[in-house]
C-alpha cells in the first residue's frame, strides 16, 4: 500500500483496517439515528477502544479531530449524502457530493474519502450520477494525494425499500468497476454464498477490500463472519449498527480488533466480548 494517508488507514503490521461507520445520521433516516443520538459520547467511546478509523460526515468528523488524544483513529470522510436507505422507494432517488469534498478532507487531516457507487435495479440513472461523482473524486483526490475508498452497493426494490444484493457475480463486478474507476479502496457488501467472498477479492487485486457489516447480527455470528472473509483475503471490515448499537461497544470494537490484528478466533472474541 502506497501513500502516507493510507498507511495511517491500515495496521502497519498486519496490513488490515477496521474502520467504524457512524456517518448514518447524514441520511435522514430516524431509525439510523439508535446508538449514535449523543455524538460526543460516541466518539469518545470509540476513540478509547482505539479502532483502526472512524468514518463520519464533515458536520461530525470535528468531534474526532479535535480530540487532545495520541493515537487518535484515522477519519474516514463520507462525501457523498443518497436518500435509498429508509423504509420506502423514494420518488426520485439521488447521491450527491458534497461540495469541494477533497478540499474539506484535507483540512479535517482526513486519511481518506469514501463515496458509493449505487447500482439499484430499474434505477440505471442514479447508477450513472455515482460514476460521475467517483470520477470527480479521483481527479480531486490525485491533486491532493488523497486516498479514495469506492463503496459499490447492489440493491433492489423489496418490500417498498431498497435491500442489498448479495449475488456475488454482481457485487464483484460492480466492486471492478470502482476500481477500474481508480478506487484505492473498495468497501463492499458481503456475498451470498459466503465462501465465495474470495472471487471479489481476486476481481479486486491488488486493490484492498474492506467488508460491509451487512445486516445486524448476534456477536458471535459476527465474529465467525469476520474471521471468515479475512480467511479469504479481505484487507479488514467497515461495520456500523453492529458495533454502535451494541450494548457494549467499546469492547466488541477490541474484540474485533483482536480477531484483525492478534489473530483471535472467533470463540477467542466471544471470552473477551462476555469477560467484559
Amino acid at each position: 500500500m502506497n501513500g502516507p494517508r493510507l498507511h495511517r488507514l491500515f495496521d502497519p503490521v498486519s496490513e488490515r483496517c477496521l474502520d467504524v461507520a457512524v456517518d448514518h445520521g447524514f441520511f435522514n433516516e430516524p431509525g439510523f439515528l439508535q446508538g449514535i443520538a449523543h455524538m460526543p459520547s460516541v466518539i469518545a467511546s470509540l476513540v478509547e477502544a482505539a479502532p483502526d478509523a472512524i468514518q463520519l460526515s464533515p458536520g461530525q468528523a470535528r468531534l474526532l479531530q479535535s480530540m487532545p488524544v495520541r493515537p487518535r483513529p484515522a477519519l474516514v470522510l463520507r462525501t457523498d449524502i443518497a436518500n435509498v436507505y429508509g423504509s420506502d422507494v423514494p420518488d426520485r432517488p439521488f447521491s450527491e457530493l458534497i461540495e469541494d469534498a477533497v478540499g474539506q478532507a484535507v483540512r479535517l487531516d482526513a486519511a481518506c474519502v469514501v463515496v458509493n457507487l449505487l447500482d439499484i435495479d430499474g434505477r440505471p440513472e442514479l447508477h450513472r450520477a455515482c460514476v460521475r461523482n467517483v470520477m470527480a473524486l479521483r481527479a480531486a483526490c490525485d491533486l491532493a494525494a488523497m486516498p479514495l475508498m469506492v463503496e459499490p452497493l447492489v440493491m433492489r426494490p423489496d418490500g417498498g425499500a431498497y435491500t442489498g444484493v448479495r449475488d456475488v457475480d454482481r457485487i464483484k463486478a460492480l466492486a471492478r468497476q470502482a476500481v477500474e474507476l481508480g478506487a484505492d479502496v473498495v468497501k463492499a457488501d458481503p456475498s451470498d454464498p459466503a465462501d465465495r467472498y474470495g472471487d471479489v477479492i481476486e476481481a479486486c487485486a491488488p486493490i484492498p477490500v474492506l467488508v460491509r457489516g451487512g445486516g445486524k447480527v448476534d456477536s458471535a455470528e459476527l465474529f465467525r463472519r469476520t474471521a471468515a472473509v479475512l480467511e479469504q483475503g479481505a484487507a479488514g471490515i467497515v461495520y456500523g449498527r453492529n458495533i454502535v448499537q451494541h450494548p457494549k461497544p467499546a469492547v466488541i470494537t477490541q474484540a474485533l480488533m483482536g480477531i484483525l490484528h492478534r489473530g483471535w478466533t472467533p470463540e477467542e472474541a466471544v471470552e473477551h466480548l462476555d469477560a467484559a
